[in-house]
């Protein structure tokens, strides 16, 4: 699946039913929905948030790994911002000693199996891959 939305807020509804219809097509375990849902809104989030020197609209793609899914959103006409290189979030520290941002694509990292980051000519690329562990997969639970 690829497919191209608008900067908009609004169209994570339509993310979250086009995940759905191409978990439902492609017959992938249901069990990384969640995840890769929540990645999803995280990462076009912050490229709404952040990349606001463009008006593009920014492209999904996903297609299916054995025993998972590869997800990639690519921002167009933006600068450099590499989310794997975030800094850590120190999720032990009382709030009143923690500094806002940071923690969705620090969840967005812990929750991938495995994340990659391109930047060329002004385009940036995130993928990330979301495979279920063994014994895990729906129909052994």
């Amino acid at each position: 699946m690829k497919k191209h939305y608008r900067r908009n807020f609004d169209e994570i509804a339509e993310i979250v039913a086009d995940t759905g219809r191409f978990f439902e097509q492609q017959g992938i375990d249901g069990s990384l929905r969640m995840k890769v849902d929540l990645s999803v809104e995280e990462l076009f989030v912050n490229m709404i948030t952040y990349n606001t020197e463009t008006d593009r609209d920014i492209q999904l793609e996903m297609r299916p790994i054995e025993g998972g899914v590869e997800v990639s959103l690519t921002d167009f006409d933006v600068e450099r911002f590499d989310p794997t290189l975030i800094r850590q979030v120190d999720v032990e520290a009382p709030l009143s000693e923690r500094t806002p941002g940071g923690l969705g694509l620090y969840l967005v990292l812990k929750m991938a199996d495995s994340i990659h980051y391109e930047y060329h000519d002004r385009i940036s690329k995130i993928t990330f891959r979301n495979i279920v562990a063994a014994g895990t997969a729906a129909e052994n639970v």
